[in-house]
């Protein structure tokens, strides 16, 4: 049997702020949470939720050297923006705070001292990168080179962006400081290293013995990492930016950011609860539940359960850690650095009123147990025929039935028929499925199942077909009306956890208290008598413009980095000047231009080449010009080149073009006019 907690705290991975936050961060981790959270609130459970910015590492101290300002001023700015954004969302915090608080310098702190005293490092020296001009260590994201494996020029220390390999710094390439350009040289420093192989047993027989009920996913990478066999971890890097280690001769060295980073966890929970926080982290009636993406695995199932282990003073190891996949966009990978998302705040701006709709897109679609796609295509479906014409229009018939009938007062029911109790029967069952779901962290079939709600309520009120009955038999009327206005009652709750935008309005129409799970499937949920307010559309359709805006926003991004990583080919093998000279270059003026019948490449072109006969060229040039861009331009083309018979058509020579990093041929011409005939030399 299942234990049950007095109490349960809910973290979620503490966003990077060198950016805002995007829809995968919102359903891999914040959204998931928050549900989790609002369910536990509704079913009268203590619950604490618990988040916060992640202000320390390397690239916000690259971004703010881009800027020209300092990282404190990076983290200001983006701390700031994913907070309001995560309350324009509705995710309901119980403190959002950050790594730069005081408390949490203090708490991270305290927390290696504490391990250090306790003699749970060990001290290791390595050869690192370091620059000689700036006089420092240089953290992997601060080299950058030629990947070894694609040879992309532009790598970084610790990844090639452009094949998604792992790299070290010193793999690469001819490598140079990101800071001052030089080329870096091994030089020998020292730090502390979490021994993470001494408790590989513990987290062994923790995880593989005692969780085996955590999702595939994160069982099997924690099952990987464990076979591979654990190493020790450094705790500290050569930095300015972060905690400073607190001992003496680490001058320079601060908290590597992922050994600082979680501790986060516990100093947000103690600057909410000073006095309390404990209870939350060391009393075994607690449980934790860690919401994270599946890049955070490694460090929420191993690093950290090791480092509160070796801690001890009865911290608490996380009941579970319900990791999500990745969620791509319209086919491609999300990616921050190429703005290859869809961000929160913007979002926000442009589809004002609409927070619902992305928390319902987002949870229905959810990468729970493989990556999935976001497209802005099935956004708009679903808000359209299943927002609007499911849950919105039963809502909105519902009310306008009990104004007209009923002066929009809640009539009483008569004697209930089967097709009455089918209703609260199924009812019920939707909400043990849904219970069930929820319990489990299966939010995307949680959906499914509060939407049956709504999908059933339809049935119902089509079945029943109060407008017609109203005009003989009146009494069974009010029973139907009482019934779908006690469904509307149920989904106010069912959905509060999901869309609490939408939930918080209908409770606000039916006149409802306040909600608790135990109301669903109530048959007196909405009393006799209640004033229902009037009748208000929950959802509006999404027209395609609107869409076409966002895929219009993408298609450009997608052609700006297009031109952003394009690369010039390689030079080809050496010719002879003999051999260039062989061509006869010239210039010609086109005189006509048209498309080649059937050949979607292809335009056939009538040129001046100062002989006074037109001379006659096939160009695969189709795709890049319309023909009457061309008439009366000059041209370069091959006039000593065999002529050749295409689609029929014998072309007399090659016109001389250039494929530009957009992927579209540019023709070669003159600068300046130029006689028709004139040669290249």
């Amino acid at each position: 049997m299942e234990k049950e907690y007095k109490r349960t705290l809910i973290t979620s991975a503490l966003p990077y702020t060198n950016g805002p936050v995007h829809i995968g961060h919102l359903a891999g981790v914040y959204i998931p949470a928050d549900i989790y959270a609002r369910y536990l609130r509704l079913a009268g459970r203590d619950v604490l939720f618990v988040g916060g910015s992640d202000e320390h590492g390397v690239p916000i101290t690259l971004k703010a050297r881009a800027e020209g300002v300092t990282p404190q001023d990076i983290v200001d700015r983006y701390h700031k923006l994913i907070k309001e954004s995560f309350e324009g969302l509705g995710i309901s915090f119980d403190i959002y705070s950050r790594t730069t608080s005081k408390v949490h310098h203090e708490t991270a702190s305290e927390f290696f001292r504490h391990l250090y005293d306790k003699g749970e490092f060990i001290e290791q020296s390595s050869e690192q990168l370091y620059d000689p001009e700036a006089g420092q260590f240089l953290a992997d994201r601060y080299v950058t080179g030629e990947c070894p494996h694609c040879h992309n020029p532009k790598a970084y220390g610790d990844q090639c962006e452009a094949c998604g390999t792992s790299l070290n710094a010193t793999d690469l390439i001819n490598p140079k400081s990101a800071i001052s350009g030089a080329t870096p040289e091994l030089r020998t420093t020292r730090h502390w290293y979490l021994p993470l192989d001494k408790w590989e047993p513990k987290l062994r027989q923790w995880i593989l013995e005692g969780h085996k009920e955590w999702k595939t996913n994160v069982y099997g990478q924690c099952k990987s990492w464990l076979d591979m066999g654990l190493q020790p971890r450094a705790v500290s890097r050569d930095l300015s930016w972060g905690v400073p280690v607190p001992v003496e001769g680490a001058e320079g060295k601060v908290l590597y950011v992922w050994f600082d980073a979680p501790i986060g966890y516990i100093s947000n929970t103690k600057e909410l609860l000073p006095d309390s926080w404990e209870k939350w982290w060391k009393d075994p009636e607690s449980r934790i539940i860690n919401f994270i993406g599946k890049d955070n695995i490694v460090f929420h199932c191993i690093v950290f359960p090791a480092m509160m282990m070796a801690y001890g003073d009865g911290f608490q190891l996380p009941d579970n850690v319900p990791a999500n996949e990745f969620l791509n966009l319209e086919g491609d990978k999300i990616s921050t650095s190429r703005n290859w998302a869809v961000w929160l705040n913007e979002y926000l701006v442009d589809f004002p009123g609409k927070q619902d709709v992305l928390r319902y897109v987002l949870t229905a679609n959810a990468p729970e147990t493989k990556d999935n796609d976001f497209t802005w295509a099935d956004f708009q479906a679903r808000n359209n025929n299943e927002l609007a014409a499911i849950l919105g229009n039963f809502v909105n018939r519902v009310t306008v039935l009990t104004h007209k009938y009923y002066g929009g007062t809640a009539p009483a029911a008569g004697e209930y028929l089967d097709i009455d109790n089918d209703a609260f029967a199924e009812m019920e069952r939707l909400k043990e499925s849904l219970t069930s779901n929820l319990e489990t962290y299966h939010f995307r079939e949680a959906l499914k199942d509060a939407m049956g709600i709504a999908r059933m309520g339809n049935k119902y009120l089509q079945d029943c077909e109060p407008w017609k009955v109203i005009k003989t038999d009146p009494e069974r009327v009010a029973t139907v009306m009482n019934v779908c206005l006690q469904i509307c009652g149920s989904l106010a709750v069912a959905m509060e956890p999901f869309m609490p935008f939408m939930s918080e309005k209908l409770v606000a129409t039916l006149g409802m208290d306040k909600p608790r799970w135990s109301d669903i499937a109530r048959r007196d949920l909405i009393p006799v008598g209640r004033t229902i307010g009037q009748p208000e559309l929950l959802f509006e359709k999404i027209d395609d413009e609107a869409i076409k805006k966002q895929t219009d926003r993408l298609e450009a991004i997608k052609k700006e980095n297009a031109l952003k990583a394009w690369q010039p080919a390689p030079v080809q093998a050496e010719c002879k000047i003999e051999d260039f000279e062989k061509l006869d270059i010239r210039v010609g003026t086109v005189l006509e231009c048209d498309r080649v019948k059937k050949a979607d490449k292809l335009l056939v072109f009538k040129i001046d080449d100062g002989t006074g006969e037109p001379r006659t060229i096939v160009s695969g040039i189709a795709q890049s010009y319309r023909p009457e861009q061309l008439v009366g331009k000059q041209v370069l083309f091959i006039a000593n080149l065999a002529p050749a018979k295409i689609r029929g058509i014998v072309s007399q020579g090659m016109i001389l073009s250039a494929l530009n990093s957009d992927g579209k041929l540019v023709v070669a011409a003159p600068s300046a006019k130029t006689s028709a005939g004139a040669q290249v030399k």
